[in-house]
């Protein structure tokens, strides 16, 4: 949940924004844990479906942030204080709620937060990895290096991300028009053909009649019949968006035959990716666990990486760790880290392995797309030509009889 807060500082400045939490008392806890003393809390969520929708397409895109992530990387290297780049970058800015969120990130370092804190309260804007690295770079004093590794990152997320989508786009969006087309057919065509057969007795086979079933009572009820399948959309949209919907959302996509075909190298390929990044700030490798897990976006192997974290600070070897979650990790996994542990690239192993998994990623996913196409292609044929067949043969048949 969203809620707005008026709090104070240590300096006893004012401070107002918005913060992300489950309940109320979890926005509490956080904003006392960043030195805020609350002086109204109240929830921030959106009145209406419509308003949701709206804040859902005014947000900012990936490649909004991916030019984000670029353009702060460049100002600090080039030696630019902190809070000058978000007034560069603010101005440079074209999405109003990124430029919004950068306004207040401002406001917010200048009041004495540092810059993950002053992200997290915008964390509905920022993604969880980015702050999580920043608030690592902070410890380790590497701010400006992190900023370039995080554009790469971005961009790479991005190109990642794009390619895993479009394998199921572009059959989605055909389904969806088949499935329109066939809705007004039998709703609104086939009803007016079945009174013609009735009128003339002509014999139907079993599957124009059940057709023909279906197509009166779609006649008849269609209104409600949308409205329902509205209500259920829009029930299975909030609970989604619950921790329970979430999980059982992550764990459906490592299950369904597909889509966990792309889902999990891509999950992978982060974690690759998150780990040699962190391991090059040097960060320990407990730490650098711990702030994967909040990085990673698939419940399951969030528990899973906290669990390895809390072994390797018991002194249980990471390879060791992620062979016992061989449902996650592929034996590939924990075989190259012990052999990064071995050699001590731990570095040079993490960057092997999101190379190896990004690869498989792309190629699994351009054989989805070849694969896809053709079988959506053939299906929708047999479905068509069903269609057709339960209209084309009673017609036959009704023009033979008049012959």
């Amino acid at each position: 949940m969203k809620f707005k807060y008026q709090a104070k500082n240590r300096d006893g400045e004012l401070q107002v924004g918005y913060v992300e939490a489950a309940t109320r008392d979890d926005a509490v806890t956080i904003l006392g844990g960043h030195s805020l003393f609350v002086l109204s809390l109240e929830s921030a969520e959106s009145t209406s479906f419509l308003d949701a929708i709206a804040n859902f397409l005014a947000r900012p895109g990936r490649k909004d942030f991916i030019i984000f992530a670029r353009q702060l990387s460049t100002l600090l290297e080039a030696r630019l204080p902190l809070t000058n780049a978000i007034k560069i970058l603010c101005q440079q800015t074209t999405n109003a709620k990124l430029k919004e969120a950068l306004v207040q990130v401002g406001e917010d370092i200048d009041g004495g937060l540092s810059f993950s804190q002053a992200m997290e309260r915008q964390n509905q804007i920022f993604p969880r990895y980015y702050i999580e690295m920043v608030r690592a770079s902070e410890v380790t004093g590497n701010l400006n290096e992190v900023s370039s590794f995080l554009a790469d990152y971005a961009e790479k997320e991005g190109d990642l991300a794009s390619k895993a989508s479009s394998a199921l786009i572009y059959p989605a969006i055909v389904l969806a028009i088949f499935i329109i087309v066939a809705f007004i057919l039998v709703t609104f065509v086939f009803p007016s053909l079945g009174a013609v057969f009735a009128q003339n007795n002509v014999a139907l086979p079993w599957y124009t009649q059940a057709l023909l079933n279906i197509s009166s009572f779609m006649s008849k009820w269609w209104p409600a019949i949308v409205i329902a399948f509205i209500v259920l959309g829009i029930v299975a949209f909030d609970y989604g968006a619950t921790q329970e919907g979430q999980a059982i959302l992550d764990e459906l996509k490592l299950k369904l035959p597909i889509v966990n075909k792309v889902y999990r190298p891509v999950i992978l390929a982060r974690f690759g990716n998150s780990a040699a990044l962190l391991v090059h700030g040097g960060i320990p490798i407990a730490q650098a666990l711990e702030i994967i897990s909040r990085m990673i976006d698939n419940t399951l192997y969030k528990e899973a990486v906290e669990n390895i974290a809390q072994d390797v600070r018991q002194g249980v070897l990471l390879s060791e760790s992620l062979a016992k979650s061989k449902d996650l990790f592929p034996d590939l996994v924990p075989q190259m880290i012990a052999v990064g542990e071995t050699t001590g690239k731990m570095e040079d192993m993490f960057n092997r392995l999101s190379g190896i998994f990004t690869r498989e990623a792309d190629q699994l996913t351009s054989n989805l797309v070849d694969l896809i196409q053709p079988v959506l292609m053939i299906g929708m044929g047999l479905m068509v030509g069903l269609l057709f067949a339960s209209v084309l043969i009673p017609i036959y048949r009704l023009t033979s009889s008049f012959s």
